[in-house]
């Protein structure tokens, strides 16, 4: 089972903290809080608590650039075990909305990272499949995924020797959503070569070829997709699961339209009834479409707006989401911590209404069934139902997590290196940009980073502008850099590529960044969210992993937050100070390895197509990469070709 893998050992405060957590979990204790200072290591604490309790564990994250240094933290303790990235597998999202006011509809357009989407179903199988799984989520884990039910009973159990028709398998593929493509072979595909069937299995880690001979299966190999198509390996058996969480037995699907057409009927008279004509006319002739789609091909565009039927859930019955895949598979219970509680709490109570907001004036104008209301993320309420034992993780708790955990609050003050929290220093806005340039230049002297913290995208990036003509090596981020990037910068900015980051929150909770020495915050006496004194303390704790970590606040007056935050720092101060007193402890700089993000941002041409000898094929890509705009993709695939063409035997 769970066997974490560390050259360090608890210390500081991890120890008692370690303790309790368990205690408590054993003792079947339902809701705990372990409050932990920025740089007390609470993901060593998260480690040991699994490896003592064993049993899978979800950890659900505030945002994606948080989810995936915690993804990198937990594969590095547990190696030899499942560790999951699980988050929004969109680049760009545009929901579906209409806009009454200037009879506007505006069709859903997004565009889906594969390499994303490939990681979510490997988390989900694992899930289904393995009792040692972590998952790292963000907080979209709440929104729908389909029933995990149809999932399973979907999922085909193949083994060698098995009597099945070759075209019966096929359809099985088909049933599984893959997609019959013998020339673009990717994650999803499968390919028939004779009395062989290739597929590119959704998560992309392997091929499997499947050898037939009289109406039975002979052979089953597993081949790495990026390797010689030789090297293979022979299996017994082996579980297929589904290309897409949307899934359902024919049999489901056929029961499925009959329900979408009495909803229509019923939907389609109210509308006539009201004098709604131009809106039934849309709604039929949409749906209509969609349930010839699900007929023919098992799939529709939107198909998730019909999940309740599909699932055979009740209007008002809540959706199935990941959470409801530990729970289906893991009966005996799994952990949950919620990290950065103070922010994912409120972002998972807010999902569910914004949703339904959106959703009803859709279905009232005619563009979607109302059961398309019952395609949403779970409500809070839902939510907390299905939590299991759970251990809110924070430096600054919110009311909700400390009144639920009650006397289950676990401070963790101390860290292990004996760092104090970072000295803090009041200026006026006077002349704010000049006087934050010579302290740059103060900590880039001494080879040190430095963040930089604004109130809005724009001037984060104008100030990133600003600071880079005057030749400080700076990059802004925040939510609209794409989530594959965000580690990368991070990185970055760790190796010395940068000297300077700036942003809004996403510089706020959670990042690991031991070389930053100066934390900078613009306007910090503008009261509200992004100035509050939760928002200060932890955006002020991204100085505390330097051992001359220090912040400064530029404000014309000490608002009630900046002062409850400057107190609250100053009391863990002391108490950090007296231990380290007590027990003779000089503090020392943090090291910690800089890792490698371990997702391309992009696909390398040369694993990409590095089997295909198809020029039409290759010259194809090419002239689209060129289209948009991707050159240097361009010219990987003409040197490509420019490689096959020598290779062509005269």
């Amino acid at each position: 089972m769970f066997k974490l893998v560390s050259k360090f050992k608890p210390s500081g405060d991890q120890p008692e903290a370690i303790k309790q957590l368990t205690r408590n979990l054993k003792n079947g204790v339902k809701d705990q809080v372990l409050l932990g200072v920025t740089g007390s290591g609470k993901t060593m604490t998260m480690a040991n608590v699994i490896e003592k309790i064993q049993k899978p564990a979800l950890i659900i994250s505030p945002n994606k650039t948080l989810a995936a240094q915690l993804y990198q933290e937990f594969k590095e303790f547990f190696p030899n075990n499942a560790v999951h990235y699980f988050v929004s597998y969109y680049d760009y999202y545009q929901p579906e909305a209409y806009i009454p006011q200037s009879d506007t509809y505006i069709e859903k357009d997004s565009k889906i990272n594969e390499e994303i989407d490939r990681l979510r179903h490997a988390a989900v199988q694992d899930v289904l499949s393995r009792k040692d799984t972590i998952v790292v989520a963000s907080v979209s884990c709440i929104y729908n995924i389909g029933s995990p039910e149809n999932y399973k009973n979907v999922s085909l159990d193949i083994k060698q020797g098995q009597e099945i028709k070759r075209k019966d398998f096929i359809l099985h593929l088909t049933t599984l959503q893959y997609k019959r493509n013998d020339i673009d072979f990717r994650p999803g595909a499968f390919r028939v070569r004779g009395e062989i069937i290739e597929i590119y299995l959704v998560t992309g880690e392997k091929i499997l070829k499947i050898e037939f001979s009289a109406d039975k299966i002979a052979e089953i190999s597993e081949l790495e997709p990026r390797l010689s198509l030789s090297c293979k390996l022979q299996v017994a058996s082996y579980k297929l699961f589904p290309a897409t969480f949307w899934v359902a037995p024919q049999d489901k699907i056929n029961i499925a339209i009959e329900n979408i057409k009495l909803e229509l009927q019923e939907r389609l008279k109210k509308l006539k009834k009201q004098n709604k004509l131009l809106e039934a006319e849309r709604l039929e002739q949409r749906t209509n479409y969609d349930m010839e789609m699900l007929q023919e091909v098992g799939f529709c565009h939107g198909i998730e707006n019909y999940s309740r039927h599909l699932e055979f859930r009740k209007s008002e019955e809540p959706p199935f989401s990941l959470v409801d895949y530990l729970n289906y598979f893991n009966p005996e219970g799994f952990l949950m911590f919620i990290d950065e509680s103070h922010i994912s709490i409120p972002q998972i109570r807010a999902m569910a209404a914004q949703d339904k907001a959106r959703k009803e004036t859709l279905i009232d104008f005619g563009f979607r069934l109302p059961s398309a209301v019952d395609n949403r993320p779970l409500k809070f309420a839902e939510f907390e139902k299905r939590q299991n034992q759970t251990i809110y993780v924070s430096a600054t708790p919110a009311d909700f997590e400390q009144k639920k955990s009650g006397k289950n609050i676990i401070e963790q003050l101390i860290r292990p290196t004996g760092l104090l929290e970072p000295s803090i220093e009041i200026k006026k806005t006077e002349n704010q940009i000049k006087d934050l340039m010579e302290e740059i230049k103060k900590e880039t002297d001494k080879k040190q980073r430095i963040l930089v913290v604004t109130l809005t995208k724009r001037l984060a990036e104008e100030i990133s502008d600003y600071l880079i003509e005057k030749g400080i090596k700076t990059q802004y981020l925040h939510s609209e850099v794409k989530t594959m990037e965000r580690p990368e910068i991070l990185k970055n900015l760790r190796e010395g590529k940068y000297d300077a980051l700036v942003g809004i929150n996403l510089l706020r909770e959670g990042l690991d960044l031991p070389e930053v020495s100066l934390v900078a915050i613009l306007d910090a006496d503008k009261e509200g969210f992004l100035r509050n004194k939760t928002t200060l303390i932890q955006t002020m704790g991204r100085a505390a992993r330097h051992i001359q970590g220090r912040v400064i606040l530029y404000a014309d007056k000490t608002t009630f937050s900046m002062k409850s935050a400057i107190d609250e720092i100053n009391r863990r101060k002391k108490i950090q100070k007296d231990y380290n007193k007590k027990h003779k402890i000089t503090p020392r700089a943090i090291i910690k390895d800089i890792r490698d993000w371990g997702f391309s941002k992009k696909e390398d041409v040369a694993e990409e197509f590095g089997l295909v000898h198809d020029k039409k094929l290759l010259e194809k890509e090419m002239k689209r990469a060129a289209r948009n705009l991707d050159f240097e993709r361009a010219a990987e695939l003409r040197d490509l070709i420019k490689k096959l063409e020598i290779k062509k035997p005269a």
